[in-house]
């Protein structure tokens, strides 16, 4: 099978990544479930920050092997072309900086430095399957940053950073460069681009009628037959709800 069409093939429409911005990871897995896709959210991948605010962006991606001694002495870090170094000084404004460390969180992706420069450059947010170094102070940026967890040892240690927005994997999940990322609370999700405005187009619609089901079941209405809406009295009253919220 071929990969996925490059992202300047799948132009976003102009309102796509706000209205992301809008809907939850668990109403985008639910979607792209309907659509046959499984395995989009990160594993094992939680904000440093809980409280951080929703992060989307398209994905710009840095890839890592395991290290090895002679690749990894901490001299590398002297290298112009580190390309650790490089990925935080080139990735696009409004990305989100997604790093492959094959899950291994034994050591740091980045550490609170080189994360608030990604910020100060414009980047969107971070999402690694390996650790981060400072992590309360990673934590403490305006820019979102998801990882397996603290990890105090240099990425040299363990990885070896290698390339450069090409396809990765991250908690189990493919990524290309341009699928776009959603992060929140509840993890991270990652959006094939091509599906990208199907989802912003259906997810609000969704998330207000899961908003009437609260309603509903704050007044007592049993969950069978409301959701999903079985009973066609429930659709009735979801448009009367509707058609109230816009009065």
């Amino acid at each position: 099978m071929p990969n996925p069409q490059p992202a300047s093939a799948l132009p976003l429409n102009a309102d796509t990544l706000s209205r992301l911005k809008g809907i939850s990871t668990a109403t985008v897995a639910t979607l792209l479930y309907k659509k046959g896709f499984k395995t989009c959210y990160v594993q094992g991948v939680m904000p440093l920050n809980p409280d951080s605010p929703r992060m989307v962006g398209p994905a710009f991606t840095l890839r890592y092997i395991a290290a090895r001694e002679d690749t990894d002495p901490i001299e590398a870090f002297r290298e112009l072309d580190h390309p650790q170094r490089v990925a935080i000084e080139t990735c696009p404004e409004g990305h989100v900086l997604v790093m492959d460390c094959r899950q291994d969180a034994t050591a740091a992706s980045a550490g609170s430095i080189l994360l608030t420069r990604l910020q100060v450059r414009g980047g969107a947010g971070v999402v690694t399957d390996g650790g981060i170094r400072d992590a309360a102070g990673a934590a403490k940026l305006d820019m979102p940053v998801f990882a397996a967890k603290p990890s105090a040892p240099t990425n040299l240690t363990k990885h070896h950073a290698i390339d450069i927005d090409v396809p990765i994997s991250c908690g189990g999940v493919a990524v290309y460069p341009g699928d776009i990322v959603l992060g929140d609370a509840d993890g991270t999700m990652v959006i094939p681009r091509h599906l990208a405005n199907e989802i912003a187009d259906e997810g609000a619609p969704m998330e207000q009628f899961e908003d009437f089901v609260l309603e509903e079941i704050l007044r007592g209405v049993a969950v069978i037959g409301l959701y999903p809406p079985t009973d066609p009295d429930t659709l009735t009253r979801f448009e009367a709800w509707k058609a109230a919220q816009n009065a």
